[in-house]
């Protein structure tokens, strides 16, 4: 057998077993974010929102509405945001945590037109990949993160959020859909609340 065929099988048995192993932890991410979500499931929601009483802050990406909560009950919101989009999207998550902070944060990723890096004022950074909330346009989609009006809601996140705070992002529909799947397979009928 030549050393070029040779080469060729080999090559082929690395690449066919790195992309079983791939195969394999993403399977292990999508276990570990199911659990999350089941997790989350058998727990109320705080009223009038698609999050748990578990939750400080709570993202809907199909109203495009996020809430600060306190002791299970609404502190802020329902406000306006923007989340990313264009191949950028903002993760969904059920147990994502705030894990840093900064008042003044420039985007590294993300440039002005005269090349400077773009300003993310109040970030509060929760979820890898530097996805965070921060003062933005909130009618311009982001490059994953959260955009919260500058003037309005950004501080209020920035204050109230601290390091460690459970934040979860979901699409209400979902919640809703798979609330009442759970429901409807529980033993004694009853229906868990929306609401």
């Amino acid at each position: 057998m030549s050393g070029r065929r040779r080469l060729s099988i080999l090559t082929g048995c690395v690449l066919g077993l790195s992309a079983l192993a791939g195969a394999g932890l993403a399977g292990q991410a999508f276990a570990a974010e199911s659990a999350a979500a089941a997790a989350a499931r058998r727990t109320p929601l705080v009223s009038g929102t698609p999050c748990t009483i578990t939750a400080k802050s709570c993202v809907d990406l199909e109203s495009q509405k996020a809430w600060l909560f306190k002791d299970g009950k609404i502190l802020r919101g329902p406000v306006s945001i923007s989340s990313g989009g264009n191949g950028q999207e903002t993760p969904i998550g059920h147990s994502l945590r705030v894990y840093r902070k900064e008042q003044d944060h420039k985007s590294q990723e993300s440039r002005l037109p005269n090349g400077q890096p773009s300003p993310m004022p109040y970030s509060v950074f929760f979820a890898d990949g530097g996805i965070a909330f921060h003062g933005g346009d909130p009618d311009r989609s982001s490059a994953g993160c959260i955009h919260l009006d500058p003037k309005k809601d950004a501080q209020a996140w920035f204050d109230h959020l601290q390091i460690g705070d459970q934040v979860q992002v979901v699409r209400a529909s979902e919640e809703r859909k798979a609330r009442a799947g759970k429901a409807d397979k529980s033993s004694d009928g009853a229906k868990d609340s929306d609401s």
